[in-house]
Formats: C-alpha cells, sequence, structure tokens
C-alpha cells in the first residue's frame, strides 16, 4: 500500500525521462498502464523492448497497446482517460491535439485529469517544435557550461540533469503536486514541464553565486567544478579512483591528517594560488595506495570521502546492503525506490511488462466490465490474455 495507491495514471510510450516520471509514482503506489505502440520503434538503439528486464525505467506497469494513428484507437485512449486520475505523454507539442487527445478534450472528459507534459523546449516559445535530447537542453540553460574541466570542453553528465533530474524527476513532482489540489478541490490541470527549465531550476544556486561574485564562469575554477584541489576525484594506485570534499575547515584538516600531510607545509585551504601545488601533493599522495587500502585509512573520519564505485560496484557496499539500496528484479540489479515513506513503503510490482502484459487485469480494475472490454478491442486496443 504505497502512498499513492488508488490512484491511476494512463502513460503513453515514450523514452527516457516520461517514463522515470511514471516509474517513480509506480513505485510509490500508483497503479501505472501504459498505452503502448502494438510495434515497437525501430529507431531507438535500444535492446529493452526484446528483454524488458533491463528496461528498469519500465518497471512496475501493465501495458495494453494502441495505433494512435487510427480513428477508433483514439476514441478507446479516450475511454482509458476518462478512467484515469493522471495523463503522462511526451510527444512533441502539438501531436496529442492532432490525434483529438489533448488537454481540452480530456479535461472536458475528465475534469479532474492532472494532464503531464514532457517536453525538453516546453510547450511553446520560438523552440517548442524542435528536436533535441539531453545535451541540447541543458546547453541551453546554461547549466552545461560550468560542467567540465579547465580549458576542456563541456562534459556530458550522463542523461542526468536534462532527462531525469530536471525531467522526470520535475514532471513528477508538478503530478503530485496537481494531484494534491485536486483532492483539495480544486480542477484538473495541465503540467507543462521542459527539461530546459527543469535543468535551470537543479542550478539555481548557481544564479545566486554568479550574483554574488563567488562563481567564476570559467568551467574548473570554482570550489564544485573541480577548480578546487581538495573537491574532486584522485586515482589511486590500481587505477582506481577516490573522491575528497571536505569544504569545511574542520573537516580539511582531518584529511590532511589522513593523508599524512601538515599544514604548515601547505598553502592555506582557500589560497587559489597554491591550489595548482597543493592538487599535485594530493595526486602525488593517492598515487601510494590502492583505493580500498585508502579506504581503510579515512574508515571513521569526517574527511567527507569516499570511493568511487562503478554501476557494478555500487550495490554491493556495505551502507547500500545494510539499508537495500538496490534490490534485484528478475535477475537485474537496479536502484531501489526512493524516497522511503516508513508509514507505506513504497515497492517495485515486476519487471517492464511487454507490450499488452496484464493489459486485461488492468482494465477489469479499472472498471471496465466485459462488454466494454470487448468494445474497446473492436476500436483496436490490445492486451495479452491473462495468464
Amino acid at each position: 500500500m504505497g502512498v499513492l495507491t488508488g490512484i491511476r495514471v494512463v502513460e503513453f510510450e515514450a523514452i527516457g525521462p516520461g517514463p522515470f516520471a511514471a516509474m517513480l509514482l509506480a513505485d510509490m503506489g500508483a497503479d501505472v498502464l501504459r498505452v503502448d505502440r502494438a510495434v515497437a520503434p525501430t529507431d531507438l538503439g535500444l535492446k529493452s523492448d526484446t528483454d524488458k528486464r533491463i528496461d528498469v525505467i519500465g518497471r512496475g506497469r501493465r501495458s495494453v497497446t494502441l495505433d494512435l494513428k487510427q480513428p477508433d484507437a483514439q476514441r478507446a485512449a479516450l475511454e482509458l482517460i476518462a478512467h484515469a486520475d493522471v495523463l503522462i505523454e511526451g510527444f512533441r507539442p502539438g501531436t496529442m491535439e492532432r490525434l483529438g487527445l489533448g488537454p481540452e478534450e480530456a479535461l472536458a472528459l475528465n475534469p479532474r485529469l492532472v494532464y503531464g507534459r514532457m517536453t525538453g523546449w516546453g510547450q511553446t516559445g520560438p523552440l517548442a517544435d524542435r528536436a533535441g535530447h539531453d545535451l541540447n537542453y541543458i546547453a541551453l540553460s546554461g547549466v552545461l557550461s560550468g560542467i567540465g574541466r579547465a580549458g576542456e570542453a563541456p562534459t556530458p553528465p550522463l542523461n542526468l540533469v536534462g532527462d531525469y533530474g530536471g525531467g522526470g524527476m520535475l514532471l513528477a513532482l508538478g503530478v503530485v503536486s496537481a494531484l494534491l489540489n485536486v483532492q483539495r478541490g480544486g480542477r484538473g490541470q495541465v503540467v507543462d514541464a521542459a527539461m530546459a527549465e527543469g535543468a535551470a531550476q537543479l542550478g539555481a544556486i548557481f544564479w545566486g553565486m554568479l550574483a554574488s561574485g563567488n562563481l567564476q564562469e570559467a568551467r574548473g575554477s570554482n570550489i564544485l567544478d573541480s577548480g578546487a584541489p581538495w573537491y574532486d576525484s584522485y586515482r589511486t594506485r590500481d587505477g582506481k579512483f577516490m573522491s575528497i570534499g571536505p569544504i569545511e575547515g574542520r573537516f580539511y584538516v582531518q584529511l590532511l591528517d589522513k593523508l599524512g600531510l601538515t599544514a604548515d607545509n601547505l598553502p592555506a585551504q582557500y589560497d587559489r594560488k597554491g591550489w595548482p601545488m597543493l592538487r599535485k601533493r594530493f595526486e602525488a599522495v593517492f598515487l601510494t595506495r590502492t583505493r580500498d587500502e585508502w579506504c581503510a585509512v579515512f574508515e571513521g573520519s569526517d574527511a567527507c570521502w569516499a570511493p568511487v564505485l562503478t554501476f557494478s560496484e555500487a550495490p554491493d557496499h556495505p551502507h547500500h546492503r545494510a539499508r537495500g539500496s538496490f534490490v534485484e528484479i528478475d535477475g537485474v540489479v537496479q536502484p531501489a525506490p526512493a524516497p522511503r515513506f516508513l508509514g507505506t513503503p513504497s515497492e517495485i510490482r515486476g519487471a517492464a511488462p511487454q507490450r499488452g502484459q496484464n493489459g486485461a487485469a488492468a482494465l477489469r480494475d479499472w472498471g471496465f466490465d466485459a462488454s466494454a472490454v470487448s468494445r474497446l478491442q473492436a476500436l483496436g486496443l490490445g492486451f495479452q490474455s491473462d495468464p
């Protein structure tokens, strides 16, 4: 019984941030019914359509299929929308309107509906119709310009800042907030989540630092962007890495102690002119031990440190094991639901569905009787038979 148990979400198949938002809602207990294409897209370069176990962000759903280009299928989609509390779509602006499934039609049919829209540039503006991906959206937000080392090109931060942090997570927050408004007596509404704007929000602190003169816009020249030698990662003797980040003086003292260095023989922590020398000393010292040896040295200290673990290593760390931060679903290790609700714990209800999998059960749970299901099938709705 998750915190969102009883909330019905109809999700229209997409990639990246929309499915991530739906995953968060599903983990929290929402009943997410994904409307898949009958046939998988062929231009995504992904393998997850044949092995749904690896489609981690598609977990916890049930599925039906529709060809939304067909008028009858659009009528079937409207019937699903009429039974939903939330709609999530990630098409280009105007696509749902052309299909007759836009906010005007949906909210007229279901006035309490929360209509979640996920795009890169937003529903309006000069760039609204332009194609793009995470890197493009965070580039325009200003955030990408600050990610990378001095003298080098900006570094793509995977697709975490635009797609997931500034996209899917922001959409999920917007959806839940709008649901709360509906439950307080408000009307349904559209949630317009744009990754370019979400990425900018993630960087809000840096606009404050820029205004105060505490941010230099040259990459690799600030405390948090690899400029400060005591906020960075260092190669160890075995070719692995250790991260350090003791911003506060009392923690920095512990770092020096664990490294066997004496402050009297080094530049002051915040002496920018001394940072190049300090970096060389740190580099040389970290190369004297392996990563695991350094972990043993630092263990129990507040030097603000952690080993840089790979994706495959992270789940086995004792802290993650103690908290159950990772789980295994159908043989695939993946992050457990977060955040944690101590009264109504979240859970993962299985791997991503095959196209149409468990659709029959979902329709029954959503209140469609046998005759209604037959009518939907006649309109083109597809689903797999119950096992």
